[in-house]
């Protein structure tokens, strides 16, 4: 079993690069769907909910940008009532999925979590800033956000250092698709 993570700045292309890189090569666990999914439980709305002082009866999910938007310390709770959730889920993916050759792992902070020694290969999807915003505000979300989400983040040239392929991603989906299979290629 080659364990392949993928990661990247925030809206720099890491789901299309996953999606691509892992057709019908190996499972694919994305740490994004993990915690939509968490989100959706009412046993963890409760838990952020008083952890985060929320009383009220709005959209969890607007509240917390709200709060994040004020203030990033909210955004340090999250993670580390997130992460461990997450980690968890990703053990058991690892162990059901044992016998693929290739699992593909997204990861948006594999490196801001130091989890590098539990992959064989690091793949960083890199786009430029002003593209990776362009795709945020396409999502709905706001530049303040954004710019809060982006500032918690390592730098890319140092999450670079860590990772063993470098993926530009400011072009055609074609193009990201070649340069991911390119990689691939050397592991089959």
């Amino acid at each position: 079993m080659i364990k392949i993570g993928v990661t990247g700045s925030i809206s720099s292309g890491k789901t299309t690069a996953s999606k691509l890189i892992s057709r019908k090569k190996g499972a694919l666990f994305n740490a994004d769907k993990v915690v939509k999914k968490l989100y959706e439980e009412k046993k963890f709305q409760k838990i952020l909910k008083k952890r985060l002082k929320i009383n009220s009866k709005l959209n969890l999910k607007e509240e917390i940008k709200k709060n994040i938007s004020k203030s990033s310390k909210y955004l340090k709770i999250i993670e580390k009532i997130i992460h461990p959730l997450v980690r968890k889920k990703m053990n058991v993916f690892l162990k059901k999925n044992k016998k693929d050759k290739f699992l593909f792992l997204e990861i948006p902070l594999l490196i801001e979590s130091k989890l590098m020694k539990h992959f064989d290969i690091l793949i960083f999807i890199k786009s430029a800033k002003n593209l990776r915003l362009r795709r945020y505000l396409s999502n709905g979300g706001t530049k303040k956000l954004f710019d809060i989400l982006d500032k918690q983040q390592l730098k890319d040239t140092k999450k670079m250092k860590y990772c063993d392929y470098v993926v530009v991603n400011n072009s055609s989906l074609s193009i990201l698709k070649r340069r991911l299979l390119n990689i691939i290629k050397k592991y089959e």
